[in-house]
């Protein structure tokens, strides 16, 4: 099956047949092309399901955006995730219309399933067994856990010091785990390496263009579940940009096909300690940055894969970057445990902590969705740095109330 790419940076199409990852002509970074244009306009199905178990009476009417076909979406149901209306939060920003979409609730935990699954789609459609990536946790643990499901074989290079948790998850779901004694960016060096020595189907995000159509299939959800519109702002954590350049993929799509006169106001946003993107935005051009200091692991990049992608939407005027410090995220991963009952890791608070930082800018009537992208149960030891265990009390009522008293300033028990 031929697959229309396109460059991101010259522009120029490629129709093939083979995997391709960067563009022939310029060695830059390609996007798969999809052909929503070429469908009947009618309701979207969620993304992955098969087309036709989504009907309007007699007559089918869904739109396929994705380049491939998915055929084990019962094996591995990747997205169809809540879009929460978080009452408390409403009130406490006075945002009438915000939503939070948790692709927590993926399988593995992690918006990055949605790319996973329609990379292990792309492998078996080139009858390949065998994937290989790079990552800080995330995109490993869930190409792993795909990997289970589907039968792969997945090789996965990580940064030594990657969370214990991500690793023994990725590990649990049987990938051959390969820690690296240095940064994401050298493991994400030495993947690519592998797979042109080996071979096997690489899953790098950006540098596997499948990996954005992937991820867009979050706007296309959106969309349903608004009931067939877009928002008017959506806040992306952001780290090598390619959850963002597929949030602004879809919704590009959306438009290609009709379904949506205008884009979002896509914001990207970025901890301080790794802004490279937003870096970029402000100076016009692209930048590399020498290191990295976040406690949003998952977004800790010195050279963002999908740099040109997403600096590309930004200045086709879709959006702008917003950068928040580390006592802003920790401060807004509490904030959603506590007043909406979320737990998400630090990476993910950063979608968060970017609309309390930002909401001045933000007209109080706006539909507004924020992206959380990965569970807290990822990085517990970033959790404990909120809270602290009290220590134990005998085992009657009186000690039990003291605690209380003491610890969390109850009064009036009386026992």
């Amino acid at each position: 099956m031929k697959i229309r790419y396109s460059c991101v940076t010259c522009g120029r199409t490629l129709d093939v047949d083979e995997v391709v990852y960067e563009c022939p002509h310029c060695a830059h970074e390609a996007a798969a092309h999809d052909a929503a244009s070429e469908f009947p306009r009618g309701c979207l199905s969620v993304p992955f399901m098969p087309a036709n178990a989504y009907r309007k009476g007699d007559k089918a009417e869904v739109l396929s955006f994705l380049p491939l076909p998915v055929t084990r979406w019962p094996s591995f149901p990747a997205g169809d995730t809540p879009l929460v209306q978080p009452a408390r939060l409403r009130r406490k920003t006075g945002f009438r219309e915000l939503w939070l979409k948790n692709d927590t609730l993926n399988m593995s935990g992690s918006l990055k399933d949605r790319a996973s699954l329609l990379v292990a789609e792309q492998a078996l459609a080139h009858g390949e067994t065998r994937v290989v990536l790079a990552s800080t946790g995330n995109a490993g643990a869930s190409m792993a856990c795909v990997g289970a499901a589907y039968g792969l074989e997945v090789i996965l290079f990580v940064p030594a010091a990657a969370p214990r948790a991500k690793l023994l998850q990725s590990l649990l779901f049987g990938a051959r785990v390969v820690p690296v004694q240095g940064t994401y960016d050298d493991a994400f060096g030495l993947s690519i390496a592998f797979t042109r020595t080996f071979g096997g189907i690489n899953r790098n995000t950006a540098f596997n263009p499948f990996t954005v159509e992937g991820k867009k299939t979050v706007s296309l959800e959106i969309y349903n579940q608004l009931g067939g519109r877009a928002p008017d702002v959506v806040y992306v954590p952001t780290g090598d940009g390619v959850i963002f350049s597929g949030a602004c993929k879809g919704f590009a799509d959306l438009m290609a096909a009709g379904l949506i006169d205008s884009m979002p106001l896509m914001v990207v946003v970025q901890a301080e300690g790794s802004n490279a993107i937003a870096l970029s935005w402000r100076k016009g051009h692209e930048t590399v940055i020498p290191r990295t200091s976040t406690i949003a692991d998952s977004l800790s990049v010195c050279r963002p894969a999908a740099g040109t992608m997403a600096l590309g939407f930004l200045r086709r005027g879709a959006g702008r970057a917003v950068e928040v410090t580390e006592a802003e995220i920790r401060d807004a991963q509490a904030d959603l445990a506590r007043e909406a009952g979320l737990f998400v890791e630090p990476s993910s608070a950063v979608g968060w902590a970017g609309v309390l930082k930002d909401r001045a800018q933000v007209d109080p009537g706006a539909r507004i969705v924020v992206l959380l992208t990965g569970t807290g149960f990822k990085d517990t030891a970033a959790a404990e740095k909120l809270v602290s265990m009290p220590a134990s009390c005998a085992p009657d009522l009186q000690s039990a109330v003291q605690l209380l008293s003491d610890i969390y300033g109850i009064r009036g028990l009386g026992a």
